[in-house]
C-alpha cells in the first residue's frame, strides 16, 4: 500500500557546503542499483531522499539496504497536506504495522505518534499534530494504548512543503558514504576470506574499487578464477558494478621460485603484486591500493614485512582490516555474504608457492639482494601485457 520509500542518511548531513554533491552521488547510486527492477524515481527533499518504484517492495528494500550512505529506509504513504488524509493514512499505517506484531493475550498494543513539521506554513504545530493523530487512532483502532517511552509501534509523520509522509517501519541500511565520493582504489582480491571484506569496508567509506586478481594458470584453474568473479558479483550487490583486472602471474612466480631464496618468496611475490597494482592504478587513475592484510595474521603481515613490501610503491596502501582479528573478519564476511564463496576449496596463487618457513621479519637489503636475479621490468611488462580487464555487473 506504500507509494514512497523515505531514505535517511547519516554523516552526509554533516558535510556542510559539500552536502549537495554527496546527496547527488547517493541519488545516482540508488538509481543505478534499482535500474534492474524497471521504472523508479529518486527525488531529494531537505534532509531526505525519496524513492518511488513499482517493483515488489521486498526486492526494493533488499537493494536499498545495501546502498552505502543509507542509514534507514521507511516505506511511507505520500499524502496531500490535508489533516483528514493524514489521519486516515496514519490509521492504515498502524493497522498494517499491527498485523506484523505478535503479543501475548491480554497485552495492549502500545503506540506513539512522532510528528515533524519542516513546513512551518502548516497550520498545526508538531505537538498539536501528535495529539490530533493520536486521538484519531485511539478512536478508530480498538485496543490501542499510548506509550511515549517504549511503544511497540512508532507512527512517524513528516509535514513537508508539498506533501505529508506517514510511516511506521525503520529498516536499517549499511550506512557509510556513497561509493565514489572518496575516489578510486585498486583492491588486491584473492579468493580468500579477507580481501572481499576489505573491499566492502573500503566501499563503505565511499571508495570506488577496481579488483586486481593474480592468476596462476595452469596451477590454478578456471574454477578458481570463477570463484573470484563470484566474489565480485556479491560485492556488486553493494555497488552495481566492479572492474576486475586478471593478471597472469605464473611467469613471475616461476622466476621467483627459480632465483630467490625460499624464505623470501612470499615477500618478493608481494612486492611484485604491489608494483603491478600500482601501475594498473596509475593507468586507471586510482589513488590507492586496498589489501585484506591484518597485522600478525600470516608471514607477510608483520610490520617488518609490510614495510619491506610497501617500499616498492609510492601511493597509499589502505588496510581496512588491520585492527580486526580473524573471528571478526569471518563474522563480517558472513554478514555481507562473501564467506560461503570464500571458503570453497580452490587454491589461489599465494598458497601454491608458499615456502615451509617464510621470513616473518625480512629486511629491506635482503629483499633487494634477492631481487638481483630478476628482470623486474621485463616481468612486470609481460604480466601487464597479458592482463585482461573484465566488467562484473550486478
Amino acid at each position: 500500500m506504500y507509494n514512497t520509500y523515505m531514505i535517511r542518511y547519516g554523516e552526509i548531513g554533516l558535510k556542510g557546503k559539500n552536502r549537495p554533491a554527496f546527496e547527488r552521488k547517493l541519488m545516482d547510486n540508488i538509481s543505478r542499483a534499482l535500474n534492474k527492477l524497471g521504472w523508479s524515481r529518486v527525488l531529494r527533499v531537505y534532509g531526505r531522499i525519496l524513492v518511488e518504484s513499482e517493483a515488489e517492495p521486498a526486492r526494493v528494500l533488499d537493494i536499498l539496504s545495501k546502498v552505502f550512505g543509507i542509514v534507514g529506509i521507511s516505506p511511507a504513504l505520500r499524502l496531500p497536506l490535508d489533516e483528514q488524509a493524514i489521519c486516515d493514512g496514519a490509521l492504515a499505517t498502524i493497522k498494517d504495522a499491527a498485523a506484523r506484531v505478535s503479543l501475548p493475550a491480554g497485552t495492549p498494543l502500545t503506540f506513539k505518534v512522532e510528528a515533524r513539521r519542516s513546513n512551518k506554513q502548516f497550520p498545526r504545530t508538531s505537538p498539536e499534530l501528535n495529539g490530533l493523530i493520536g486521538g484519531y487512532l485511539l478512536d478508530h483502532f480498538p485496543g490501542l494504548q499510548v506509550d511515549v517511552h517504549t511503544p511497540r509501534i512508532r507512527v512517524g509523520v513528516e509535514i513537508r512543503e508539498k506533501n505529508a509522509f506517514v510511516y511506521a517501519d525503520d529498516i536499517p541500511g549499511v550506512g557509510g558514504l556513497p561509493v565514489g565520493v572518496s575516489g578510486k582504489a585498486m583492491l588486491l582480491l584473492s579468493g580468500g576470506i579477507d580481501s572481499p571484506v576489505a573491499g566492502w569496508m573500503a566501499m563503505k567509506r565511499g571508495i570506488e574499487i577496481e579488483a586486481v586478481h593474480f592468476y596462476s594458470f595452469p596451477f590454478t584453474g578456471e574454477k578458481s578464477l570463477e570463484k573470484v568473479r563470484d566474489l565480485c558479483r556479491i560485492l556488486t550487490g553493494y555497488t552495481a558494478r566492479i572492474k576486475m583486472h586478471v593478471v597472469h602471474f605464473t611467469d613471475i612466480q616461476k622466476e621467483i621460485q627459480k632465483n630467490c631464496p625460499e624464505e623470501l618468496r612470499v615477500t618478493i611475490m608481494r612486492r611484485m603484486m604491489f608494483r603491478l597494482s600500482a601501475r594498473i592504478a596509475d593507468k586507471q587513475r586510482a589513488l590507492a591500493v586496498v589489501t585484506g592484510e591484518s597485522v600478525g595474521q600470516v608471514a607477510s603481515q608483520t610490520l617488518e614485512s609490510m614495510r619491506v613490501i610497501n617500499q616498492v610503491i609510492d601511493i597509499p596502501v589502505l588496510r581496512p582490516l588491520v585492527g580486526m582479528d580473524k573471528l571478526e573478519i569471518v563474522s563480517r564476511a558472513q554478514a555481507i555474504g562473501t564467506y560461503a564463496t570464500s571458503v570453497l576449496p580452490y587454491e589461489d596463487c599465494c598458497t601454491l608457492f608458499l615456502p615451509k618457513h617464510p621470513a616473518t621479519r625480512p629486511r629491506l637489503e635482503q629483499a633487494l639482494d634477492a631481487e638481483q636475479g630478476l628482470d623486474i621490468e621485463g616481468l612486470l611488462a609481460g604480466a601487464l601485457e597479458r592482463t585482461v580487464m573484465e566488467e562484473i555487473i550486478q
